[in-house]
């Protein structure tokens, strides 16, 4: 599957036209990292707009594309937490928590089967070894555990997690 398949399918499930799909091909292909591999699509909604995007994951990302607007991208390694509510007027609800902040997407097609894919993407790129600096520090996966855990209780103190959603995620970044 490549690009523009993905996006076609997940345009196809929102209704949008297809010069949007055209438009997000392009930005999508022109942001695309080194090594970065199309995985699945999917239609969903933010709660600031009232049409629906497309949620992209990628073997590194996961972007939202709405209206020729630049993608809004959350980096899987990142990814603490996936969870699908459903709710009489936001139909199913795909909440994505992030060292980077809490995503909210509604009315998301397929929401379980996404969240699954979702879920198995982020782990795989949580444990996928990075590549390591040429003059590595003793000290720099403990300096990295420290600032990661400085950004979840930054985020808990916003308000962006609840105490469960900041306890769940901490204990993942510990192990």
């Amino acid at each position: 599957m490549d690009w523009t398949d993905l996006i076609d399918t997940a345009f196809e499930a929102s209704g949008n036209s297809r010069a949007n799909r055209a438009e997000a091909v392009r930005d999508v292909e022109a942001n695309v990292i080194d090594g970065e591999k199309p995985v699945a699509s999917t239609a969903g909604r933010h709660p600031d707009h009232f049409r629906k995007g497309v949620l992209v994951l990628t073997t590194h990302r996961l972007l939202f594309l709405k209206d020729g607007k630049p993608p809004v991208p959350v980096p899987l390694a990142a990814v603490t937490d996936v969870t699908v509510t459903r709710t009489k007027l936001n139909g199913e609800v795909l909440m994505v928590v992030a060292l980077t902040g809490s995503h909210r997407f509604e009315d998301v097609v397929k929401a379980d089967f996404f969240a699954e894919q979702l879920r198995a993407a982020a782990r795989s790129a949580r444990n996928t070894p990075k590549a390591l600096p040429t003059a590595p520090a003793a000290d720099t996966t403990g300096e990295q555990l420290i600032g990661q855990l400085e950004r979840l209780a930054a985020l808990r103190g916003s308000g962006a997690l609840t105490e469960d959603e900041f306890t769940r995620a901490k204990q993942r970044l510990i192990g």
